[in-house]
């Protein structure tokens, strides 16, 4: 079921919101007149969101939270309550990532992922449930990537994180249907790759500057993908078109799809320039409250690149036709 009330009369949290998807998702969400409850580890970039979503006609509290703190994340949705009374939508946006082999990746980077992506994940669909029930209902979304769906070489603890993700979502909305808890809806939201701060601020051990793989989305594209599972609940969504099609390359050809998106990540995700290892922000915080990454040279390729995956898509397909009627002929 869509909120119980209009957007303009919904309280909404949001992890992750000091930059990135979240921040743009504040943004779009106090247009429409939301109250938005911003949680993530940087408390001045949350006050910095929390006044521009006020100037764009929202409300907003600001409470910092680190999602790998279970208490923690309970006392976020406490505070949220307590200020406005009930909470009708939670957006499960916080991450961080670490690139590199996975065997030359440090154990502890390798666990604080999974402890924020994942775990913080689940986190906040502990301490939402009861209050999104207690409110009538309400709306649930989780942030899994479409990496939830695929794998890209060099980022094993994200796309671990990430698959867990969705099938934790999967799990609970199975679970909410059969206990007869249909007022509260559990959806997933899988953009592709989204011009954010991420790519600037993950952890490195690749000896070489990491940047985005185009296609690259706005993530404005992802922030209107939520606010409309907050009207619409599905059960997932993608965000950006070139997910949707490397997602259909991978259901029907996944051999294939594993070799070209391994050869090609390998060449687009990484700059000229080398870089020494840094754990980047993945322990120490560093949000900035900007939506944006900078990386607008890259969107250029968003057409050229997406027409390749399309030509992939359709090979894969046809491929799959190919080999069905050939089964067929045989029987």
């Amino acid at each position: 079921m869509p909120l119980a009330r209009s957007l303009a009369d919904s309280t909404v949290v949001i992890t992750g919101a000091s930059g990135g998807i979240g921040t743009a998702t504040a943004y779009a969400l106090a247009r429409h007149g939301s109250t938005v409850v911003l949680a993530a580890r940087t408390e001045t970039a949350l006050r910095e969101v929390a006044r521009n979503c006020r100037y764009l006609g929202g409300r907003a509290l600001v409470v910092p939270t680190d999602v790998t703190d279970a208490a923690a994340v309970r006392r976020l949705a406490a505070a949220a309550v307590a200020e406005f009374g009930r909470i009708d939508a939670w957006v499960n946006n916080a991450a961080v990532g670490t690139v590199g082999l996975f065997d030359e990746i440090p154990l502890a980077e390798l666990r604080r992922v999974l402890e924020v992506n994942l775990l913080g994940t689940a986190h906040g669909m502990w301490a939402a449930l009861p209050h999104l029930g207690a409110a009538g209902g309400g709306v649930l979304v989780n942030n899994a990537s479409v990496l939830a769906e695929v794998a890209m070489p060099y980022q094993s603890a994200y796309n671990a994180a990430k698959h867990g993700v969705r099938g934790l979502t999967d799990t609970v909305r199975q679970e909410l249907r059969i206990t007869g808890r249909s007022a509260i809806s559990i959806c997933t939201v899988l953009p592709a790759t989204i011009d954010t701060p991420f790519f600037r601020h993950a952890a490195n051990h690749s000896g070489r500057q990491l940047v985005p793989p185009p296609p690259l989305y706005p993530p404005e594209v992802v922030a209107k993908t939520i606010v409309r599972l907050l009207c619409r609940p599905r059960r997932e969504a993608y965000a950006g078109g070139a997910g949707r099609l490397i997602s259909l390359q991978w259901r029907l050809a996944p051999a294939l799809a594993e070799r070209v998106l391994g050869w090609y990540a390998r060449r687009t995700q990484f700059g000229p320039a080398p870089e020494g290892a840094s754990a980047g922000n993945v322990f120490q915080p560093d949000g900035t409250a900007t939506p944006v990454g900078g990386w607008h040279g890259r969107r250029r390729q968003l057409v050229r690149v997406t027409a390749a995956f399309g030509l992939a898509a359709g090979s894969a397909v046809g491929t799959v036709a190919v080999v069905t009627r050939r089964a067929r002929s045989t029987r």
